[in-house]
Order: C-alpha cells, then structure tokens, then sequence
C-alpha cells in the first residue's frame, strides 16, 4: 500500500480580525490610489474592541476621510451592532500617519517607468501547479473556498446565526505529490448565543462543506473526518476576542505554506513596493509557465536592491516537474517580461482604480482569482514558443 503524505492549508473570513485589518489597510489605499494614482502608501491597522488604529507612512494629493473608510469597511464585513462586541459606528479610529521618507523616495522616483527603483529590497516567490482550474494548491483552494461560502452564506440568512468571524482548515493526502483526497476538514464558525455546538456542526454541514465538496466531489472517498467548533463555542470572535494587525496572515494571502514566501506582507501597501508588486508578477509568471504545459509545478523567485531598478536575481525552481531544461525556461521568461518595478505596474495594470481592487485581494487570498490581473494567461503563446 503507498504511503501517503498529508499537507494541510488555512483560511480565514473577511470577518477574522487579521484579515479585517488588511481589509482596512487596503480600503484606504484604494480610495488614496483613485484620487491620486502615484500615492505612495504604506499602512498598517491594529484592532482591538471598540479600537481601530491606522499607521504609516503615505505621500498623496488624495484627500480622504480615513475614519469614515475605516468604519464603512467595518460595517460591510458585518460587525454592525454591538453585540458582536465591534461595529464600525462606535469604533473609535485613531491616525498615526506620516510622510514617507523621502530617503526612499529618491530611489523610487526616477522620472520614468524604466527607471523606476524598486521601493525596498527583498525577495519574493511566485508559484503555480496544476492541481486545481486556477492553478493553485488543491488545499489552500479548498480552504478559501470554504470561508468564502461561510462568509456568502452569512450574508445571504441572517436568521441561521452566523456571525463574521471564521476559519476553515483543509488536510489532504498526497501520493508522490499527485492529491488524492480529502483527509481532515476543520471549520471553526463565530456564532450567536443561542445555537448550540450540535446545531452551529449541522448548520456548516449542510450549508457550507455540503455545497463546496460537491465541487471537490472527485477528492471525497467518504472518510473525510470533520471538526466542526471543536472548542464548543465560539461566540466571543472578531477583535473583541483578538486582536488583528494588518500583515498577520501572509501564508493565507499566498499558498496556504505550500510554496516558500519571501515574508513580505502585502496589504496597505501600493505597487511601488516590490514586496506587492513583484510577488504578483512571480505569480503571473509561474501560473503561464505551469498554463503553458513547460512543467507541472514552477517556483519563481525575484529579489531586488532598494532604489535599484533591474532584479538583482531571477530564479526558476520546478521541481523536477519541467518539460523543457529550467534554463530554457529562464530564457523563454526573460524574452517576454519585463521585471523592472515601474514595467511590472504597467504590465499588470497596479494602478487602474477600474480594474482592480485592493481591498478584495485581502478577502480570499491574493492568487487563484480570475479577475486579479496576474492571474491572466496571455503569455502562454509566446512561452511555447
């Protein structure tokens, strides 16, 4: 009999407090990149109950009313009434905001596109398998949808005593790195007094796991062990019962652990950070090679020197994976992108306020999503050569 290896991913709702605060951060920088799209923006939010603190750094000739953005994000996730011990009405909102450095504004602004510094140094990953329809690990894709269908459930009947806050939890076994089925599904839902553990197993039974499976049906060998609250309650949930901090959930943001992260956090900042920018272009990059059939599984790292436009490295892992040697690989990338930073932005559309949104890339991860741009696979053609 094989032995089989069990990986395991994580989401969280839009109503975990970590995920509120990137949904925050990202709310803010919106509004700032709509009114002025080369604000540079770096924010954090820290939450607490009945306390929203928004910090950093931002240069824009954007006006916005930061405490009305905060409290409407907050009331759009569902924390509407005291009772949940948050709601975006009585939050207090505290600004501690200040200019960017203009050290590092020198190294970002160069006068053009081409020249354009990266704004910071670092490394980022990109991946992509073949797994999953958008190219994504099997158990991070179940575990976002697990949370997403809690969250539009939620939302859709009030009545059944679902509250915002939510995390899922999806194990599946491996053979020789092919998924075979779903071992472990955990799903801890915020709830209200009156249901019981029995009656909040039952509801996320028949609502949330029943319809998502019937999705992965070909992964249910009808052994999946289930724990569904396993504490016995959770009514206490959202910043009353944690904190959030903008930046707490990088795994859940990438690939559920499946592929390395260079560490950098993502929400609250705008593209001119490479800790961004890059990490979506790494992403658009494996996802075509993986799409355009040159391996079954493509790691790509970039790394850049602060104020420095070129990449100081570009590194292609496939894991045994290639069709073609990694070097052609590397080439073939090479010929049809452009990584310098400002290129990046232009290629992907970062700051077109019409085609993206940044607070919706703090929801339900920021890969595997059609409507995100670096999850095109227009450089298939040119790949295959």
């Amino acid at each position: 009999m094989a032995v089989l290896n069990l990986f395991t991913s994580e989401s969280v709702t839009e109503g975990h407090p970590d995920k509120l605060a990137d949904q925050i951060s990202d709310a803010v920088l919106d509004e700032m990149l709509k009114q002025d799209p080369h604000s540079h923006v770096a924010l954090e939010t820290f939450l607490t109950r009945g306390l929203a603190v928004v910090g950093g750094e931002v240069t824009t000739e954007a006006y916005v009313e930061i405490a009305d953005v905060v409290r409407s994000t907050i009331n759009e996730v569902g924390y509407t009434s005291t009772a949940y011990g948050f709601d975006g009405d009585t939050t207090g909102v505290m600004l501690a905001i200040q200019k960017q450095s203009p050290d590092i504004n020198q190294g970002v602004e160069r006068g053009s596109i081409e020249t354009q510094g990266a704004g910071d140094q670092g490394m980022m990953f990109g991946f992509a398998c073949n797994e999953t329809q958008n190219f994504m690990p099997l158990p991070i894709t179940m575990a976002h949808r697990l949370t997403a269908k809690y969250t539009e459930v939620r939302k859709a009947n009030p009545n059944l005593g679902f509250r915002p806050d939510g995390k899922s939890q999806v194990t599946i076994a491996y053979d020789k790195g092919v998924p075979q089925f779903v071992e472990t599904i955990v799903f801890s839902a915020q709830h209200d007094e009156s249901l019981s553990q029995s009656d909040v197993a039952d509801l996320v039974s028949k609502y949330v796991i029943s319809p998502v499976m019937q999705e992965f049906a070909s992964f249910d060998k009808g052994n999946i062990k289930y724990h569904i609250n396993p504490t016995g309650k959770f009514v206490i949930g959202g910043p009353q019962g944690d904190t959030g901090v903008t930046g707490r959930k990088i795994i859940v943001d990438t690939y559920g652990g499946y592929a390395r992260h260079g560490g950098g956090a993502f929400s609250g900042k705008d593209p001119s950070k490479v800790d961004r920018s890059a990490s979506y272009m790494a992403r658009y990059v494996a996802k075509n090679v993986v799409a355009a059939g040159l391996a079954d599984k493509c790691e790509i790292q970039l790394a850049y020197a602060i104020g420095v436009a070129e990449p100081v490295s570009v590194f292609v892992e496939t894991f045994g994976t290639n069709k073609i040697p990694n070097a052609e690989i590397s080439e073939r990338i090479r010929q049809v992108v452009d990584l310098r930073p400002g290129l990046i932005i232009k290629k992907l559309t970062l700051l077109d306020a019409t085609k993206i949104s940044y607070r919706l890339t703090a929801k339900n991860g920021h890969f595997g999503n059609p409507v995100f741009p670096w999850e095109s696979t227009d450089l298939v053609p040119a790949l295959k050569g």
